[in-house]
């Protein structure tokens, strides 16, 4: 999983500017939340089924950047709190599914045995996500895992991207691959509550 300091401080000091600058004009957090939730979804439901992949790729891109500013914008503004977390979270899900779900659709719309491995993966997307909800929810911990939700998303839009380009074996390969890395998380997940539950550490 994707966990480095030096790195998320880089962002942070790249997103903290527009962050800022789109405070400073009256747009809200939730608002930034929705459009990029809206807008990816949206991008992903109509250009991949269409198999307009790298475009579709590009613009999921741009909308899902709205999720590394949304967070810095609630800080700055100081409006953090359970309201913003749950907002953001809701169209996290909504915005994943839409992705695996376009690509799932232009996959079987072209027989390609690949959407099995896509129909895994849109399953395993939510399945990783409940996972430590309800662990969360019972008081636990459970952030392990191969794959959290930068991961799938780099996996799969990267993967539907260049094979807009011409490299039409990459998703497929994209697919098997989150498919396999969900499971692995999810089994993770179930083994770690597992332990937690019967070694004393939970009450």
């Amino acid at each position: 999983m994707l966990d480095n300091a030096r790195a998320r401080s880089v962002i942070a000091a790249v997103i903290e500017p527009p962050s800022r600058a789109l405070l400073a004009v009256g747009i809200s957090a939730d608002v930034v939340t929705v459009v990029g939730g809206v807008g990816a979804s949206a991008a992903a439901l109509i250009f991949f089924p269409l198999g307009q992949l790298f475009v579709g790729a590009l613009v999921v891109t741009v909308f899902v950047f709205s999720d590394l500013l949304d967070g810095t914008m609630a800080r700055l503004s100081g409006r953090s709190g359970p309201w913003g977390g749950f907002l953001d979270s809701t169209l996290d899900r909504i915005t994943d599914a839409a992705i695996t779900g376009g690509l799932l659709i232009y996959l079987v719309r072209r027989h390609d045995v690949a959407w099995v491995g896509a129909f895994i993966a849109l399953v395993g997307g939510f399945m990783v996500s409940y996972t430590r909800a309800r662990a969360e929810a019972a008081g636990l911990k459970c952030d392990v895992g191969v794959a959290e939700r930068a991961e799938r998303l780099i996996i799969s839009v990267a993967a539907a991207g260049f094979t807009g380009l011409g490299l039409h074996w990459l998703l497929a390969l994209g697919m098997w691959l989150l498919a396999a890395a969900s499971v692995v998380t999810v089994v993770q997940r179930i083994v770690t509550v597992y332990q937690q539950t019967h070694s004393g550490q939970a009450d």
